[in-house]
């Protein structure tokens, strides 16, 4: 158990950021998981819908620093050759 004032309010901070953290890595396996499943259905328009989110969402993520810029680069990266391909 924590000591000191400043410990206890580490403590706190931590769980809060924790919680955040594990809510934007589900929300970005999500995004990519959208745009997979219908790079997988074969539909060009509905993939290209998909990834105009990710990258908007991907992008957003950077911003507030869930993700590194060059992360997220490769990751849209990845997803726009995948459905380019289709």
């Amino acid at each position: 158990m924590a000591n000191h004032k400043s410990s206890v309010k580490r403590i706190r901070q931590t769980i809060v950021r924790a919680e955040r953290n594990r809510f934007y890595r589900t929300r970005l396996k999500n995004i990519v998981k959208d745009v997979r499943a219908a790079i997988d259905a074969g539909n060009k328009e509905e993939a290209a819908a998909a990834l105009k989110v990710a990258n908007q969402q991907i992008h957003k993520f950077v911003s507030k620093g869930i993700l590194k810029k060059e992360t997220a680069a490769r990751k849209v990266s990845r997803l726009h050759k995948a459905v380019n391909a289709i």
